[in-house]
């Protein structure tokens, strides 16, 4: 029996336990980051990995680091056949890379060597990729460079949001993962090493990239408003204030300053951009709920006003 160890934190990685426990595959140890404050109250959280694997009672180690001669030496006295990482949130040190018999593999969310890095979902949205999908990656020092073992591709929605292309990605890294572990511990499936001329970089989202740039195209900033959906949302200023975009589509506009409004109206509230017009079809006051554009547009003399302030 291989004796596999899962480490995993977020929702994405849940879904990979999820298939493994399925498959009859049950981790000797699952390793989760430690319980952080999370939401407005700052409470303290488990991770989503660690809620589950407590309602399915799989044993759970927060180490602070893998770095530390402890925590590694609790990792080798696991005596792992096999290290599974989905989204763990360290970078692992090469010692620890060493340790499992088989090694340890990574399910990443892009098709590598496009989009490695912290935020290949959001990357991919905001390029305008066609697809994206799921690679299976023996692990190396290098963040994200190891050889790939298999890899499977989607199609991204033409209005997906980087909330629902996640859902469908980590679904996908599970069955993939499941699908290839025999072949994986056995070692028919050979990694085939990342082509670099081909790679592309996915930097970690800041609150400040979420910001809407309305000399942008229409299109562009459709985009960004999918990819930043949910986290950390895209935004806009009026009238000083912050304003989120939550949904929108490119339409057809006239010539005017970028970020004033256009009309508003029951179709929504259009928004002059560098090319075309944004609809804005929900949004969200700062400190107020979701509600619709048209719901905001008869509440409110939204036209000529500018969303681009300071």
């Amino acid at each position: 029996m291989t004796r596999v160890v899962f480490a995993g934190t977020p929702a994405f990685a849940v879904e990979s336990l999820r298939a493994l426990l399925a498959a009859g595959v049950e981790p000797i140890a699952v390793v989760t980051q430690p319980d952080r404050p999370a939401g407005r109250g700052k409470k303290i959280t488990a991770s989503a990995v660690k809620q589950f694997s407590e309602e399915r009672g799989l044993p759970i180690w927060q180490p602070d680091t893998l770095k530390s001669a402890e925590s590694q030496q609790h990792l080798k006295d696991l005596n792992a056949d096999l290290l599974i990482v989905v989204a763990y949130g360290q970078i692992l040190p090469q010692l620890v890379l060493d340790l499992p018999r088989i090694g340890c593999i990574n399910v990443h969310a892009s098709v590598l060597p496009r989009w490695r890095g912290a935020a290949p979902i959001q990357a991919a949205i905001l390029a305008g990729d066609a697809t994206s999908g799921i690679s299976l990656m023996r692990m190396e020092a290098g963040l994200d460079t190891g050889p790939v073992l298999a890899s499977a591709e989607l199609t991204i929605g033409k209005a997906e949001t980087a909330g629902e292309l996640h859902d469908r990605l980590a679904r996908l890294g599970g069955e993939l993962l499941v699908n290839k572990l025999e072949s994986i511990v056995s070692g028919v499936l050979l990694p085939q090493a990342q082509d670099e001329r081909c790679a592309t970089y996915a930097e970690k989202i800041q609150s400040s990239a979420a910001r809407i740039d309305w000399q942008q195209s229409a299109e562009d900033i459709d985009r960004s408003v999918r990819a930043y959906n949910p986290l950390p949302g895209a935004w806009t200023t009026l009238e000083n204030r912050r304003l989120k975009v939550w949904k929108a589509e490119a339409v057809a506009g006239h010539a005017a300053k970028a970020g004033t409004v256009l009309a508003a109206n029951a179709a929504g509230i259009d928004v002059a951009c560098g090319t075309g017009a944004l609809r804005v079809l929900e949004l969200q006051r700062a400190g107020r709920k979701r509600v619709s554009a048209a719901e905001m547009a008869a509440q409110f003399d939204l036209i000529g006003q500018s969303l681009a302030d300071e």
